[in-house]
């Protein structure tokens, strides 16, 4: 288990201890369009003697949209990117995406429609690799999010020739749902990158519940979660 979700489990005595060690460590994901299933996504975190190295596969399937993606990760013990490894699949065209810190820089190198191309952006500590439907690494963002108290956060976007954008989280007030049939308190939390937003929805182990794609119109669900809806609109805690 990842080491931020130790000090949530009290907080969820309904399910057993290894019973949320597998939630913090893995998860597989539904991806809703219009409350219909149009995808699958899972990701896994096992961990080595110095950090993570992390998997994540995403396929989605629609009329004018076939997209895969296969995703490994290395991480340092503090969330940190060592490498990320990216081989994709849209509409038929293959897309193979690298990167890893280089001295103060982080180098990406990208290979699609038969061409190559290498980017150099500034290297940030708390920079979260995001890939479209990403289960993995909406995870990554909510532990980099509990260790720097949601605070100079980067999202590393894998598209073209590869950016990185300032990420700001907003806290939202808590909701319920269940969990494997149990009850949960769910934490909520609205996340803008560029011109994304997603709202993220956690358990008490911090473990990603739900991820809403709102300009996009999908949701990310995980499997044996249900949201409850909120008798209002949630409204931010007052400053």
């Amino acid at each position: 288990m990842r080491p931020f979700a130790l000090f949530r489990l009290a907080a969820f005595p309904a399910l057993p201890l290894a019973a949320l060690a597998a939630f913090a460590q893995g998860g597989s994901f539904t991806i809703n369009q219009n409350d219909k299933a149009v995808g699958t996504a899972s990701f896994n975190f096992v961990a080595t003697s110095d950090g993570y190295n992390s998997t994540s596969l995403v396929r989605l399937d629609l009329q004018g949209l076939n997209y895969a993606i296969s995703k490994t990760e290395k991480l340092s013990s503090a969330d940190q990117l060592q490498h990320v490894q990216l081989s994709a699949t849209v509409n038929g065209s293959a897309v193979n995406v690298t990167a890893a810190p280089d001295a103060d820089q982080l180098l990406i190198n990208t290979s699609a429609n038969g061409r190559s191309t290498t980017t150099r952006l500034a290297a940030h500590n708390a920079a979260v690799f995001l890939p479209d439907f990403d289960p993995g690494a909406f995870e990554t963002l909510l532990a980099l999010a509990i260790e720097h108290n949601n605070r100079d956060l980067w999202a590393i976007i894998p598209k073209q020739a590869g950016s990185v954008q300032p990420i700001q989280i907003a806290t939202y007030s808590d909701e319920r749902g269940t969990l494997a049939g149990k009850p949960v308190n769910v934490h909520h939390l609205v996340v803008t990158y560029g011109d994304a937003h997603a709202d993220l929805f956690s358990g008490p182990a911090n473990q990603l519940l739900q991820a809403e794609l709102l300009q996009q119109g999908f949701a990310l669900v995980r499997k044996g979660f249900v949201l409850t809806p909120p008798a209002r609109a949630a409204a931010p805690p007052a400053q």
